[in-house]
């Protein structure tokens, strides 16, 4: 018992304090199951959302109609990964998720944690040229990656569940790779 306590507090020491946070909108297959609109993106589908780590690790995932908007998604999802990764103390998201009403709710669920999010903007003299964002490219990558799987092209599943766990069997493929070098 006692040695699982030290594995324990050590592996907070060692867990990442920061996440990352986007939402990526898909075509959905005509099967039954719930889809939306997503105007902004013009897709008839679903919407991803995910979290990960700062080296890429998939740390939540929610499945929503794409109508949704994102803080509306980041607050389900948020809730989530931070009882669960109770480390977790900075997200960095991108101008979606930009709003006093998200904070407000994140600031309601978590008060005494400290849990901030870090909204990176892009610069308006290079809105029109590709420029890395700081930090942001990692939940970009993750959904790249994603899309090697040709499963990921649309979302066929019916259910959302099912599609939130082969986001994560194809993310646990990732860390295999990762590993076997």
């Amino acid at each position: 018992m006692r040695c699982e306590i030290c594995c324990v507090k050590k592996a907070e020491k060692k867990a990442p304090a920061a996440a990352i946070i986007d939402a990526q909108s898909v075509k959905t297959a005509n099967h039954p199951g719930i889809r939306g609109f997503d105007a902004g993106k013009k897709v008839m589908g679903r919407k991803r959302h995910v979290v990960v780590d700062t080296s890429g690790l998939v740390l939540g995932v929610l499945i929503t109609a794409a109508n949704l908007s994102d803080q509306a998604g980041a607050r389900i999802l948020l809730k989530k990964v931070a009882l669960r990764f109770g480390w977790v103390r900075h997200v960095w998201a991108d101008a979606g998720y930009l709003g006093q009403k998200l904070l407000d709710s994140i600031h309601q669920l978590l008060p005494a944690r400290g849990f901030r999010i870090q909204v990176v903007k892009r610069n308006e003299l290079h809105r029109h040229s590709f420029k890395v964002l700081p930090r942001r490219w990692v939940v970009e990558r993750i959904f790249a990656w994603l899309s090697f799987s040709r499963r990921f092209a649309k979302d066929y599943e019916v259910r959302t569940d099912h599609s939130a766990a082969f986001i994560f069997i194809a993310a646990s493929r990732l860390i295999l790779k990762r590993l076997a070098r």
